[in-house]
């Protein structure tokens, strides 16, 4: 991947690293860079303390996700899936954006835990591995009733323009409705928010039902080994296996190079310099301004190696299945996990 030359930052009070990414909008975006205000932002919590959450108003599905339990020969079901991706979830074993259907993030996080746990890594529930997993959290609820306040309701949430100029004239690269936000802030697919709360409005006042995300990693990350072929970020403290994250790691147009790396700066709410290609093979920068909608999501942890980071995302569900260039891209709520607790200088190995 070919670096590109910075903006003249300078004049704008700005620091810049380069980094390269895809925009939401349907214009392609050959190359940018991350660019970090000088002044100081508010930093991103992406589970408020002041969340609302009780087990009280909630339906008969909701219900059965909670009292669903593991046997062998059962019938796979909606309810059973959710409550495993839940607990993996919770066992910093992450599979995404949750959405109640069994895909390869799920498998993949289901074996990673195995491995974390000294169990035979077959990416298949038994009974050990269920043993396991409910071990100090058979008593809480999946699913729980939260209270939407004035605030969730205020956001502000925004349509996103398409284009890319369009975009930069904005303050921020907000969410686009109260779903959205939702959906990230409960790690979930916002169908799937949509599905366990139907005829809701998602207004101030009203009760729905979310995923019950449970408490971020709290051991230290020292090293991180990212798998192309897996698709997975492995978090290590020293030689033991902590966690592990769904991602994608580059694509066709930039594969992203194997080696191994530091980590060099950590920014929350980046700014982005996005450089844009015409029709005409002409090329144009702008500077977008940050938000959970920039390219680069609300994190970003440079490398070493100019252009090549570890960052968030505008698309959680996403995740696995879309292209990026060069750089490794978490959802949003699970880069500001890793932010929290991933050593300055800690090696990332990237096979």
């Amino acid at each position: 991947m070919k670096a590109i030359k910075p903006l003249m930052v300078a004049m704008l009070g700005l620091s810049s690293l380069s980094i390269t990414a895809y925009a939401a909008g349907e214009e392609k975006i050959v190359s940018g860079e991350v660019v970090i205000p000088t002044n100081k932002k508010a930093t991103v919590n992406p589970n408020p303390s002041n969340k609302r959450t009780t087990v009280h108003a909630l339906d008969e599905y909701a219900q059965r996700v909670n009292d669903a339990t593991w046997s062998e020969n059962m019938n796979i079901n909606t309810a059973m899936t959710v409550k495993i991706q839940a607990l993996l979830d919770w066992n910093n074993a992450s599979v995404g954006a949750i959405d109640g259907g069994w895909g390869m993030n799920s498998k993949k996080a289901l074996t990673n835990f195995q491995k974390m746990q000294g169990i035979e890594a077959t990416g298949k529930m038994n009974e050990e591995t269920w043993q396991a997993l409910t071990a100090t959290t058979a008593d809480q609820p999946v699913l729980v009733s939260y209270t939407i306040t004035e605030a969730d309701a205020k956001g502000p949430y925004n349509k996103l323009p398409e284009s890319v100029e369009a975009r930069s004239k904005l303050k921020a690269l907000n969410y686009e409705s109260i779903e959205e936000m939702l959906a990230e802030r409960f790690h979930m697919t916002i169908a799937y928010l949509k599905k366990v709360n139907p005829n809701k409005k998602f207004v101030a006042g009203e009760t729905i039902t979310v995923i019950n995300t449970g408490k971020p990693l709290e051991e230290k990350v020292d090293r991180v080994v990212v798998s192309r072929s897996d698709n997975v970020l492995y978090a290590y403290q020293k030689d033991t296996l902590v966690a592990s994250y769904p991602t994608t790691v580059g694509g066709e147009a930039s594969t992203t190079p194997g080696g191994k790396y530091k980590l060099i700066n950590k920014v929350e709410m980046p700014n982005y310099k996005a450089t844009v290609e015409n029709d005409d093979g002409s090329k144009k920068s702008f500077i977008l301004p940050s938000g959970p909608n920039s390219p680069v999501g609300v994190v970003w942890m440079g490398l070493n190696k100019p252009s090549y980071g570890i960052h968030g995302s505008p698309m959680p569900e996403r995740i696995s299945r879309q292209s990026s260039l060069g750089c490794v891209r978490l959802t949003n709520w699970d880069a500001l996990e890793l932010l929290a607790v991933i050593d300055d200088g800690a090696t990332v190995e990237i096979r």
